[in-house]
């Protein structure tokens, strides 16, 4: 879920600061800082200055949150995806850990799959409304 930042001053290599991180992944500065404020990511490591830096695993993280955001899981939802996916991806987690990882993760996956399809619905609503407008207003 959350991984343990450097100290402040060292700097992940390739780190990158989070104006960068930001326009990669289409996302605000305030949204990166309340994540990490609520505990969803936490950045790299900071530099001398007190400003965040990010790594690829930590884009691929912001990645992984931003695509369950469209789908409306919470905070707290997402936190345990985060940490189920930090479990499978660490080597050293004890077998049962792993177990219960992959079957909550498969729960999580049955529930996006729902929750995608009432989004096909709404845009589907949402064309055949556009199409109302088209019909009526030429």
């Amino acid at each position: 879920m959350v991984s343990d930042a450097t100290p402040t001053g060292t700097q992940p290599v390739g780190a990158m600061h989070i104006g960068e991180v930001a326009a990669r992944t289409e996302l605000s500065l305030r949204s990166l800082r309340h994540w990490e404020e609520v505990g969803l990511l936490r950045s790299s490591g900071r530099t001398d200055g007190g400003f965040r830096l990010y790594t690829e695993d930590d884009v691929e993280k912001i990645l992984v949150i931003r695509r369950m955001k469209p789908l409306g899981f919470t905070l707290d939802e997402m936190k345990a995806v985060m940490a189920d996916l930090e479990t499978l991806r660490s080597g050293s987690t004890e077998p049962a850990a792993r177990v219960r990882a992959r079957d909550h993760l498969a729960e999580v996956k049955g529930e996006a799959h729902e929750r995608r399809k009432k989004l096909v619905r709404q845009l589907e609503m949402a064309d055949e409304f556009i199409g109302i407008l088209d019909r009526e207003s030429s």
